[in-house]
């Protein structure tokens, strides 16, 4: 498996997979995610198959743990003074589950966040809690900000904080 930055010629295999996956949440847009790419191809990953194709991604934004970015929007801009690594989207193709192709991303970006000495947050849905936990990440304090922002993705979702490294 090789691991490289996402690119908007992945944008199709990205959705590809993204459909197969989510069944909670309304899968977000093509015009969604590729603004999310856009926004920052540095902190978006992609894991390839010996045959080139697309077994999952990680999308991550640099982001306001405060307010994490909405569900589905048509824009992407980051704010000027990051201070958390969001981790927006994981998801593995059906035929990669099982071979460890999520650690693989999360553990890329999580040392990024670690590499510009940022905490990491995300959001969990689908009962992922306990793979999130598995990396270090706990549930976050929730403003009722953040609880109106939850709400859209779904009744068991879960704000998630992983904490800065010591230096």
């Amino acid at each position: 498996m090789q691991i490289r930055p996402a690119r908007l010629a992945d944008l199709d295999a990205i959705m590809e997979i993204q459909a197969a996956c989510y069944t909670a949440i309304v899968p977000e847009s093509a015009t969604s995610m590729g603004a999310k790419l856009a926004a920052s191809p540095d902190t978006c990953r992609v894991a390839l198959a010996p045959d080139g194709g697309l077994l999952g991604y990680l999308l991550a934004l640099p982001w306001t743990a405060a307010r994490p970015p909405l569900l589905d929007a048509e824009a992407c801009v980051l704010p000027t003074a990051p201070d958390t690594l969001y981790l927006h989207d994981l998801a593995m193709a059906p035929r990669a589950r099982g071979m460890g192709v999520g650690q693989a991303l999360a553990h890329q970006l999580l040392a990024l966040a670690d590499a510009r000495g940022l905490p990491a947050h995300l959001i969990a849905i689908q009962n992922s809690q306990s793979f999130w936990a598995r990396l270090g990440f706990v549930p976050a304090p929730l403003t009722s900000d953040l609880q109106a922002k939850l709400a859209s993705y779904g009744a068991e979702a879960c704000y998630m904080t992983r904490p800065r490294p010591h230096r």
